[in-house]
């Protein structure tokens, strides 16, 4: 028996025009709501129909290219699930999704990519490096009619169509909060970013920095270094960073490389181990907060920003629907070892 709208918006306890407009795109719905509405779908295996809705007689199909610095990066494991749970049910349309990853941030290779794939697509969907010669590119594809979505991260002032994913700023915000809690308002912390070339995780930084200066001046930000979002150089990192600091009471974590941290922690001994507030629940980061290596984590929807970003792509060229706002942002969440 095929699963009604009726029956999703029973469990999921929103209006049925609310599921309908979610599962057909027709209106702006909350990004809350919207996960909610899509979990519940996912959970009772709801397959839409669209077959009956394809374009007319098929007479144009469109590409969406999909390119995502996350070889080596857990995190975008569920990012990719959403690309291609949003592709399987819009391919009756006639669109395809053409994913491919990179590992890193080398700005030359990330552009060597771009101008592969804009050639085979219609949107190209990308975390960008924010690099100056990214943000030309971005802008030269809009003047020829690709389109550019920006995924989780974003750059700076360019002509793409819209950004997709956390509030950056905010979540550093929280993890800041977090660890002003944890340590009672005064001690050193050390910082651990991916890259300085990721706008996002420099907004983090500045996120953890105001709450610094607004709400807890007792901490005092001692040592910053880059992981790569890598957990072998996030080892090396956060070893180097105890080392130097034998007396750092917290690090927090705004981007990957987790567990790479956490294992250099546990060389020291158990009196003598920093707070650690980190980043997204990869499989890793779960196993830390559990084992209370990690006292929390602030996390950013990866499924719903994947999903999202080929849905808006959909839209536009489907459709003819801009997206309603230049940012989309997902909900800032915290866990903790009893939530996860």
């Amino acid at each position: 028996m095929s699963v009604t709208i009726k029956q999703i918006s029973e469990i999921s306890g929103v209006s049925r025009g609310t599921v309908d407009r979610v599962l057909h795109g027709r209106g702006r719905v909350s990004p809350e709501k919207e996960a909610l509405v899509r979990r519940v779908a996912e959970q009772l295996g709801y397959k839409p129909n669209l077959a009956g809705k394809a374009l007319a007689a098929r007479k144009k199909s469109y590409a969406i290219g999909v390119l995502l610095t996350a070889e080596g990066v857990s995190f975008f494991d569920e990012v990719i699930r959403g690309v291609r749970q949003a592709a399987g049910e819009f391919s009756d349309y006639g669109v395809t999704v053409v994913l491919k990853t990179i590992k890193g941030y080398d700005g030359a290779v990330q552009l060597q990519a771009m101008d592969a794939l804009s050639r085979q697509v219609n949107v190209l969907i990308l975390n960008p490096i924010n690099e100056p010669e990214i943000i030309q590119k971005i802008n030269e594809l809009a003047g020829s009619g690709v389109q550019v979505i920006t995924l989780n991260t974003d750059v700076d002032k360019s002509r793409r169509l819209c950004y997709i994913g956390p509030d950056y700023f905010r979540s550093g915000q929280a993890a800041c909060g977090i660890m002003g809690l944890l340590l009672r308002g005064s001690g050193k912390i050390g910082i651990l970013t991916g890259s300085v070339k990721i706008l996002g995780h420099n907004q983090r930084i500045a996120g953890v920095r105001s709450v610094i200066r607004e709400r807890f001046p007792g901490l005092s930000v001692e040592d910053l270094d880059e992981t790569g979002d890598d957990d072998v150089r996030a080892y090396a990192a956060a070893s180097r960073m105890l080392r130097e600091h034998p007396d750092l009471d917290g690090l927090i974590l705004v981007a990957a490389g987790s567990y790479g941290v956490c294992r250099a922690v546990l060389e020291l001994p158990e009196e003598r181990r920093p707070r650690i507030v980190s980043m997204d629940s990869v499989p890793t980061t779960v196993e830390m907060l559990q084992t209370g290596v990690i006292q929390a984590t602030v996390c950013q929807q990866p499924f719903t920003q994947g999903y999202q970003a080929v849905q808006r792509a959909f839209r536009y060229l489907v459709q003819g629907e801009s997206p309603p706002e230049e940012r989309i942002f997902m909900e800032t969440e915290i866990r903790i070892r009893e939530t996860v």
